[in-house]
């Protein structure tokens, strides 16, 4: 919407939030209070948006909308669910309880932070698929936040690489995938493991940097077997290499 957050006051900000932005945690047992039952902290969230615009909300209003946000995410007998306390549920369907509480207030943006890190793989596939599902049926733009590339490639039109906290290469997900330039991202893919092909995966030597001092230059300069003198030096600017796809290497500046 072309809105400057960090200009914003902080009524703004607040409504922000409430109307058009929301969250996914990345751990869902951390993110519920464990002493209120699931209808009530849904419920909540659903009564302090209304009167954040002004609006009176019934109690019966309030278990009808959670009922309703509950069986969006595809969660069995909501009433149960409802009067039921967090460590009652699996790890699974606790994540789709946060999916629950922040589609009842995300209109435009929702922000997903790793939202299958903690659960096994088959529901973790089961989770992003129905993220997907709701975003795509809602209209809901989505920022993800994941290692994950299967999650990535299968969720975002567009992919931004970050390595140490700086953002190495920016492009459209296919584009990403078929040809990856940055030497971060290149490795990043060379690690993936190999389950056809006889290949295998390859790590990426060196050391995680310190974040509270990170090396000077490209952050990325330590560990890349193409650094040069001037990566050591100065961070790269973004080259533009194609259609929306742009990478902060000095291997790029010529082209």
């Amino acid at each position: 919407e072309g809105l400057d957050v960090l200009k914003m006051s902080q009524r703004d900000l607040q409504m922000m939030r409430r109307k058009t932005v929301s969250m996914i945690f990345q751990d869902p047992t951390a993110a519920l209070n464990p002493v209120f039952k699931v209808g009530d902290q849904i419920g909540d969230i659903i009564n302090y948006n209304q009167l954040a615009l002004g609006n009176k909300i019934s109690k019966e209003d309030i278990h009808e909308k959670t009922v309703q946000v509950l069986k969006e995410v595809q969660m069995p007998d909501p009433e149960r669910i409802m009067n039921s306390y967090p460590i009652q549920l699996s790890g699974g369907m606790r994540q789709r309880i946060c999916i629950a509480m922040a589609l009842v207030s995300a209109t435009n943006l929702l922000i997903a932070d790793e939202p299958g890190t903690n659960l096994d793989v088959t529901i973790q596939d089961q989770v992003l698929r129905l993220l997907g599902d709701l975003v795509r049926d809602r209209g809901t733009s989505i920022i993800l936040i994941s290692h994950a590339l299967g999650a990535v490639k299968g969720l975002v039109d567009r992919v931004y690489v970050m390595y140490a906290g700086s953002m190495v290469e920016a492009a459209k997900t296919e584009d990403l995938f078929n040809d990856p330039l940055h030497p971060y991202t290149k490795a990043l893919f060379d690690a993936v493991p190999k389950l056809t092909g006889g290949g295998i995966s390859l790590g990426i030597p060196g050391r995680i940097p310190n974040y509270l001092s990170p090396p000077t230059g490209c952050r990325f300069n330590p560990r890349c077997p193409h650094a040069k003198p001037e990566c050591r030096e100065k961070s790269p600017p973004f080259y533009p290499v194609g259609d929306g796809h742009e990478v902060a290497c000095y291997l790029y500046g010529g082209r």
